[in-house]
C-alpha cells in the first residue's frame, strides 16, 4: 500500500510528472501525458514571445501571457519560474530548432557559396515565418542590460562558427580572398543579415524579407570573393 506522502505527491501532480491512468488518494484519475505537457509548454513560449513583441518584455505580465496561451496565471509556474525563465528558456529552445536548420542547410550544399547562399536564405525565412522572434530577438539585442546575455552570446558564437565554416572552404576552394582577416569577414556577414532583417521590421514587414537572400550574397562576393568569383 502506497504512503499517504506518496499519495499526496501524485494528487498535487507535481512539475512536469508525467503520469497515465493513476488514482490519487481522493479516487480521482490524474491522466498527464507527455504530449499533453509539451502542448502547454510551447503554447505558454509561443504565447509569451507574441506578448513580448507587442507589449515589450517590461510593460507584459504573467496575467497577459497567461490569457494568450488560454491557461490560468498559475499554470506558469509549473512550467516556469517566472517571466524572465520564460524569455530564456524561449531562446534555448528557438536556438537549437534554428540552428539545426541552419547545419541541415549548409551540409546540404557542396560549395562554399552555395552554403553561404542557403544559410542566408534560411535567416531570413526563419525571421520572416517568427515576426514575434524577430521583434524581440532585435529589442533583445538593443538593450544595454540583457537578460538573455549569455543565450545571445551563444547564439552568436555558433552562428559565426557557421560562417568561420563556410568561408574557409571558399579559401580552400580559391573563391575568397586569403588577405582577409577572418573575425571581421564573419562579423560582416552577421552584421549585415541582422541590420536587413531590422530594417525590414522598421518597414513593418511588408515585403518578402527571403528576396533580399540573393542580392546580399552577391554583396558579400563582391567584397570578399576573388576577382574571377564575384559573380557566382
Amino acid at each position: 500500500m502506497k504512503s499517504k506522502q506518496e499519495n499526496s505527491g501524485l494528487c498535487q501532480a507535481p512539475k512536469l510528472l508525467i503520469v497515465s491512468h493513476e488514482i490519487c488518494g481522493s479516487g480521482r484519475f490524474v491522466i498527464t501525458t507527455k504530449e499533453k505537457i509539451n502542448d502547454k509548454y510551447h503554447r505558454i513560449l509561443e504565447a509569451a514571445v507574441k506578448v513580448f513583441a507587442e507589449q515589450s518584455f517590461f510593460q507584459s505580465t504573467v496575467s497577459q501571457i497567461a490569457r494568450e496561451a488560454g491557461v490560468a496565471d498559475g499554470t506558469i509556474y509549473l512550467y516556469f519560474k517566472n517571466k524572465e525563465d520564460i524569455l530564456v528558456q524561449f531562446f534555448s529552445y528557438k536556438a537549437k530548432q534554428v540552428f539545426a536548420r541552419f547545419r541541415d542547410e549548409v551540409d546540404g550544399a557542396d560549395t562554399a557559396v552555395e552554403k553561404l547562399r542557403n544559410l542566408v536564405r534560411r535567416h531570413l525565412e526563419e525571421f520572416q515565418s517568427d515576426r514575434n522572434m524577430a521583434m524581440v530577438y532585435r529589442a533583445e539585442t538593443h538593450q544595454n542590460s540583457r537578460l538573455v546575455e549569455e543565450q545571445i552570446k551563444e547564439m552568436s558564437k555558433m552562428y559565426l562558427d557557421i560562417v568561420s565554416e563556410i568561408v574557409e572552404q571558399g579559401q580552400e576552394e580559391g573563391v575568397i580572398r586569403r588577405d582577409l582577416y577572418l573575425g571581421l569577414v564573419k562579423r560582416f556577414i552577421l552584421g549585415a543579415v541582422d541590420e536587413v532583417i531590422n530594417t525590414w521590421l522598421h518597414a513593418g514587414s511588408n515585403y518578402d524579407l527571403v528576396t533580399m537572400a540573393d542580392p546580399l550574397v552577391d554583396l558579400f562576393m563582391r567584397g570578399i570573393g576573388h576577382n574571377d568569383a564575384r559573380d557566382l
